[in-house]
């Protein structure tokens, strides 16, 4: 089996070697020199503000339509506009959790908690803690839980220990994919809840009560505006396009990309970083589509870098690359999916060979 439009495929490495200097720290102290000094850390309250505002605005704009035409099947044209605005709720929850927003770490949480657990019933602890060791050691198969085996697997070692219908999945994951993703705004809120049993005391209690009002309040929403029979297509369309939205964002970002080699070299955080990132080339609706995700090299050097600043320092990362000989991944948007999918494809191959 291959997927549409490839050429000959490459067998899957399961990690990637490439020797660091000995002093790898001063890599990145210049780059960070000239950030700082461009002033591209510091934070934008205004700009985060109208973002929030807007959303917050467009959010009830929805609901006022859901309650306007309820009783009608055209309500359903509401759902995938429902869909793209929770992913931007998603974002600013994103953002928030990497202190983007605020330098009050209160602050950042409380957005977070109203984006995340209030408004998406997704845990913003649960995501904290996932996406941060994400963010430490990205494509690292022991460290980032982004590519633990789970429901999909990225390397031929994992592909290897897939039995039964686990491993029927790993044959087929590069098509799977993308259907999967539709059922990832349910599994978000199913994580946030599990994670309860993790957290402790004031946060479990916090945690708790917002995720539970997220889905009663979600449920009176639907139940109150419309028919039994709109609303559960209502929510099916709308948690179905959620989460697609959602892979799409983050799909791009480092499938198929460098794996450190557990046993080998040490990287430095310039290399750690820019190797197993990719960006994604585009316009301004790209930035906006992917929630400024596009720039995940950048992000992923200065992870409180604020949203918007993310273009202005992509000049300066691919010149500091570029004098060091570092590869620096940037490709546009379809190409990232094929990709990413030419991975996944590649790391079943092995037990498509054995049937």
């Amino acid at each position: 089996m291959s997927l549409p439009g490839e050429s000959a495929l490459q067998r899957p490495q399961t990690v990637t070697t490439r020797p660091s200097p000995p002093d790898t720290g001063s890599e990145f102290t210049s780059l960070l020199r000239d950030v700082k000094g461009q002033q591209l850390l510091d934070r934008r309250p205004g700009w985060y503000a109208r973002t929030i505002a807007t959303n917050a605005l467009g959010l009830s704009a929805t609901v006022t339509g859901m309650v306007l035409i309820g009783d009608s099947w055209w309500v359903l044209v509401l759902a995938p506009v429902l869909a793209v605005l929770c992913a931007r709720t998603a974002f600013i929850g994103h953002d928030a959790g990497h202190a983007q927003i605020s330098g009050d770490r209160v602050t950042n949480r409380r957005i977070g908690l109203i984006h995340g657990n209030l408004l998406l019933g997704m845990s913003y602890a649960w995501w904290n803690d996932k996406h941060n060791r994400h963010h430490a050691n990205p494509n690292h198969i022991d460290k980032d839980p982004d590519v633990a085996a789970d429901v999909l697997v990225f390397t031929s070692g994992q592909a290897a220990a897939r039995t039964g219908f686990r491993a029927w999945l790993t044959r087929h994951q590069a098509w799977l994919f993308f259907p999967l993703t539709l059922l990832e705004g349910i599994a978000l809120k199913v994580y946030g809840f599990q994670d309860l049993r993790r957290q402790s005391g004031r946060e479990r209690l916090v945690e708790g009560t917002l995720l539970v009002t997220h889905v009663a309040g979600y449920a009176v929403l639907l139940l109150t505006t419309m028919p039994l029979a709109h609303a559960l297509v209502f929510a099916a369309l709308h948690q179905a396009l959620f989460g697609l939205h959602l892979g799409m964002a983050f799909a791009p970002n480092h499938k198929g990309m460098d794996m450190p080699d557990p046993d080998g070299d040490k990287w430095g955080h310039l290399r750690r970083q820019v190797l197993t990132s990719r960006n994604i080339k585009g316009s301004v609706l790209t930035d906006w589509f992917l929630g400024g995700l596009n720039y995940q090299i950048e992000h992923h050097l200065f992870p409180s870098m604020p949203r918007p600043h993310l273009r202005h320092a992509q000049s300066m990362v691919k010149a500091h690359c570029r004098d060091l000989g570092i590869p620096y991944t940037e490709t546009g948007l379809v190409d990232s999916y094929r990709q990413a999918l030419r991975h996944m494809h590649d790391v079943g191959e092995p037990l498509r060979a054995d049937i």
